[in-house]
């Protein structure tokens, strides 16, 4: 009973946090109010996001993050991140409630705990006086209610993650924190780094599918646009989504719902599959062992793999993990 409600409590703040990443709001634009702007160095700027307009008078010294999906672009670039928002602990994260991928980065720099399980505390981010205040505008780290209380105590950029890339992510934290330089050298860096590791690996069958399996709940197979399949792409990997006819509403954006009863059928041309681990334990052996999924090549032929649990929500930790992974799984 202990390990089904771990598995229930990670897989609702994992869905929480994956629909902020899919739902169907444009990528945020952010643009510079004076001229001396077009500097990564010009300062006063003015920021258009999800939620209005921000202008921020000085680079910023002190930032604390309102969400963890964001903690990890912040720490890739070397922003001056003094606190972040932790996330309820599950197989996602450490027993901080930091996501895996950069916990070990956020405990080395002292980054320290804002507040935990995601619940809002602005008197908690207010302690830490910030200079600049990044979150989220939808899902479950979403801070759009309490923007105005946010921007009492500090210049408040909130960014949706819908249909937008980590790299895209990277850069628009980079243009509200005067980081322009350091985010196009990090994304430069991993590109010819991804091009390297796609030269070690040996592909298996194609084409190829990723997905989220959730047992009796059906699957959420990624389409062609998501961070994932992009990421296999990189690597070489001919992505094919799950077909669009036997897909239902319910996630929308880069995510699909797949039904128990229609995923045979949708993922049939599917000859290599990806369960991206949201809640832990052994996702390959339990999509497998779907009854209703017995005659899927990709499961009769044996081609039935995990992109592990990095995979679920991508940033430049979480992609350059997933893809030693993916190298050491298909080594030539």
């Amino acid at each position: 009973m202990a390990r089904r409600l771990l598995t229930l409590a990670a897989a609702a703040t994992a869905a929480a946090l994956l629909l902020a990443g899919c739902s169907s709001t444009a990528p945020d634009k952010v643009t510079e109010a004076d001229p001396a702007a077009e500097s990564s160095e010009g300062w006063p700027r003015t920021v258009e996001h999800a939620a209005g307009s921000t202008t921020i008078d000085e680079k910023p010294l002190r930032i604390v993050s309102a969400a963890p999906s964001f903690t990890g672009a912040l720490l890739s670039i070397d922003a001056p991140l003094v606190a972040t928002a932790a996330a309820p602990v599950t197989p996602l994260t450490d027993d901080n409630g930091f996501f895996t991928q950069w916990a070990d980065v956020a405990v080395e720099r002292g980054i320290e705990i804002a507040y935990k399980d995601l619940e809002l505390d602005l008197d908690a981010i207010d302690q830490f006086e910030p200079d600049l205040i990044i979150g989220s505008a939808s899902g479950g780290d979403s801070a759009t209610d309490a923007y105005e209380q946010l921007s009492e105590i500090a210049p408040t950029v909130l960014i949706s993650y819908a249909d937008i890339t980590w790299q895209e992510i990277t850069e628009q934290i980079s243009e509200a924190t005067g980081l322009e330089t350091e985010a196009a050298e990090r994304i430069a860096e991993y590109d010819q780094w991804v091009t390297d590791q796609a030269a070690k690996i040996k592909l298996p069958p194609q084409p190829t599918t990723a997905l989220i399996y959730m047992g009796p709940e059906g699957s959420w197979p990624f389409n062609v646009e998501s961070p994932q399949a992009m990421l296999l792409s990189s690597l070489g990997f001919d992505y094919q989504p799950a077909k669009e006819e036997f897909l239902s509403e319910g996630q929308g954006g880069r995510v699909g719902t797949l039904t128990s009863e229609n995923a045979a059928a949708g993922l049939e041309d599917a000859a290599t599959i990806f369960t991206v681990a949201m809640t832990g334990g052994d996702p390959v052996t339990d999509f497998s062992n779907d009854a209703l999924l017995a005659n899927l090549p990709a499961i009769t032929n044996d081609q039935v793999y995990t992109m592990g649990t990095d995979s679920f929500r991508l940033d430049y930790y979480s992609a350059k993990r997933t893809v030693e992974l993916l190298v050491n799984t298909f080594p030539k």
